[in-house]
């Protein structure tokens, strides 16, 4: 039988599409999702759509599956062909809050769904916003920060660690962890304590239920003496096109005497290997009315002049402003529609299988691949900026930018001079792995230029799904901003797929 999974600040289901994609060698789920709680509107409502899916078979969905998601049917009448399956994912799927008022009703689906399993995992993310760099940055001087909720959510893990006695966790979380610290303690010391030790740390028992923690990246039991920074996995080093690095700890209950294999590495397929064979589409116009003309119209107004006179001088500049030339050249006869929803697998070449393995043959149209609106200004900055990387093979700091192109904003003079905002246009390299793919991408495309000048635009949702490795028929509910926030928050599921077969073999070891 398939090992229950339960899903705790599942967001939009990253950790348990790898677990449930997951096959044993019969070619049956190793896993089935039993429960995914997740709060968030959009990402819940993502998440009841997977589940309603994993009731069919692979590569069986139904047709009115693919005509809601490239927009043929609604939703409801997507549901309305399968109302059982619909309802059964509603109780597996559950919009709830994990805080204290919920914990007796969670308390009870839970033990209901799990009768007497004896093998199962949790996994789940607590949000991670107060531990992230970024958040710590920008709330440095904010006296409620020490106070902040967010530092204390796996404290709800935790609970439900000690509610339930699971054989087997994984929780993750993001490396600023390792430094985050409240009133001058490490917050990841008191958290492995914790676990270590949930009763102790919740009911002050100091005998009980105890847990060995270990690392996915090293052998053998990670104790309290040894570096916590042998709970960090790097992505890119298991098959992910994006440098990801995140906490994973593995719990295994004190009394099963199973000790876990290592994920194993394997090279990562790059941008251009995992977004290359998308069709392309150009960027659309903010502020303005958008249509090809005036696109054509908006970037032609480049000024190479001051490209020539203001570019710093380096061996790269002569080509960097032929290159510019070619592109504006091109773009004045470029046909391109801002969104695309055809869809052609990459038959030829080799293909990477982390990206093969997000390909759905029965799909006609891809969903999500739509351009967001730029303004002209940063139209001209994607473009310097796309074929600065191209010629140069690194994505551009600020201070190469050309005086023209910086940004109108009181702080770039005073960030030049101390390097600081120097990364605030990020090109995803054509020949690298992506860098990490987080929730501000919602905000703008400055950190997720595309590779290619010729299209002058950020990424889209479908292509940050794919540097995420979501599936290609893994369809997001929301806004699109909506769709990126729960695509940047997410854990890839091809690398929850590795850490699913750790975790199956641990399971397939315990006795009884």
């Amino acid at each position: 039988m398939a090992f229950p999974v339960i899903d705790i600040f599942a967001g939009p289901g990253g950790l348990g599409e790898g677990f449930a994609s997951l096959k044993n060698d019969d070619n049956k789920p190793a896993f089935t999702s039993f429960l995914s709680v997740e709060c968030e509107e959009f990402a819940h409502k993502t998440l009841v759509l997977r589940h309603v899916l994993r009731q069919f078979n692979d590569n069986e969905y139904p047709d009115e599956y693919y005509d809601y998601i490239t927009g043929r049917i609604s939703l409801d009448v997507f549901y309305n062909e399968h109302k059982i399956k619909v309802s059964k994912a509603a109780g597996t799927a559950l919009k709830l809050s994990l805080e204290e008022n919920n914990r007796k009703l969670l308390t009870e689906i839970v033990k209901k769904k799990l009768g007497r399993s004896r093998r199962w995992v949790l996994v789940g993310g607590p949000p991670c916003q107060a531990y992230s760099l970024i958040g710590r940055s920008r709330r440095k001087n904010d006296p409620r920060f020490a106070v902040d909720q967010k530092h204390f959510l796996y404290e709800e893990y935790l609970n439900f660690i000690t509610t339930h006695h699971p054989p087997v966790f994984v929780m993750e979380n993001v490396t600023g962890l390792l430094s985050a610290k409240v009133n001058n303690k490490n917050i990841l010391d008191r958290i492995l304590a914790d676990l270590h030790s949930p009763l102790k740390a919740t009911k002050g028992h100091a005998n009980g239920l105890r847990y060995r923690l270990y690392s996915f990246t090293e052998k053998g039991e990670i104790t309290f003496e040894k570096n916590p920074a042998l709970f960090t996995v790097n992505a890119e080093e298991y098959g992910i096109p994006q440098a990801r690095h995140r906490i994973f700890i593995l719990g295994i209950c004190e009394n099963l005497k199973v000790n876990p294999e290592c994920l194993v590495r394997s090279k990562a397929p790059s941008v251009k290997d995992a977004i290359g064979d998308l069709p392309p589409i150009r960027s659309t116009l903010s502020k303005e009315p958008d249509s090809l003309k005036n696109w054509r119209l908006s970037i032609s107004k480049f000024n190479l002049a001051r490209l020539d006179s203001e570019l710093p001088k380096t061996v790269f500049s002569d080509r960097i402003i032929g290159r510019v030339r070619d592109v504006l050249e091109l773009i004045k006869t470029k046909e391109l529609s801002h969104i695309s929803t055809k869809y052609e697998l990459q038959v030829h070449g080799d293909i990477h299988p982390t990206i093969k393995n997000l390909y759905d043959s029965n799909m006609v149209a891809i969903p999500g691949h739509e351009a967001r609106a730029h303004m002209a200004s940063d139209l001209h900055r994607y473009l310097f900026a796309s074929v600065f990387s191209e010629v140069v093979g690194k994505s551009p700091k600020l201070k190469d930018f050309p005086e023209f192109l910086h940004p109108a904003h009181k702080n770039v003079q005073s960030g030049l001079a101390v390097l600081a905002f120097d990364d605030r246009f990020k090109v995803q390299l054509a020949d690298s792995e992506a860098t990490t793919v987080t929730s501000h991408i919602a905000k703008d495309g400055h950190y997720f230029i595309h590779y290619d000048p010729e299209q002058c635009r950020s990424l889209t949702v479908r292509e940050a799904a794919r540097l995420q490795t979501f599936p290609d028929n893994y369809h997001f509910e929301g806004s699109r901003s909506a769709c990126y926030l729960q695509i940047g928050n997410a854990v890839p599921p091809a690398l929850a797929k590795q850490i699913a077969s750790v975790v199956a073999g641990v399971l397939n070891r315990i006795k009884g």
